[in-house]
């Protein structure tokens, strides 16, 4: 199939399926006429590519483990695990540094509001006196 009729089939860009090609995660063979083709497993392949994608990989993660998950199961697959690890590691730091950044902004915002009640007060105080 080309490349068109695999964007159709996968819902995926034909730009993305050229950039998936270029990363090493998809293969085609070439026509006389220079269109690309693509061979029935194609499909599964994209798909299989957009679930690793959604799981926040790279496409250079991928690349380390796709030809053995095609082949295998992914639990037979022993570049699978430590590449989740790791992202589950980056994750959780992410959150750490999140929270982190959340508090401190929590902490702005009330302290804020308490200037702005402060500031009302003393406000509505010179009032009264004038």
């Amino acid at each position: 199939m080309r490349i068109g009729e695999l964007a159709k089939k996968t819902g995926v860009s034909v730009r993305s399926l050229r950039y998936y090609e270029e990363k090493g995660l998809l293969t085609a063979s070439r026509q006389k006429s220079g269109y690309r083709e693509y061979n029935a497993l194609a499909v599964e392949q994209v798909d299989t590519i957009r679930l690793y994608l959604s799981l926040g990989l790279t496409t250079e993660q991928i690349a380390g483990f796709l030809h053995c998950v095609l082949k295998s199961r992914e639990a037979f697959c022993a570049e699978v695990l430590p590449v989740y690890e790791s992202k589950l590691a980056e994750i959780d730091e992410q959150l750490r540094l999140l929270t982190s950044i959340r508090s401190n902004l929590t902490e702005r915002i009330a302290a804020i509001k308490e200037d702005q009640v402060g500031v009302e007060r003393v406000s509505q105080e010179r009032v009264k006196e004038g």
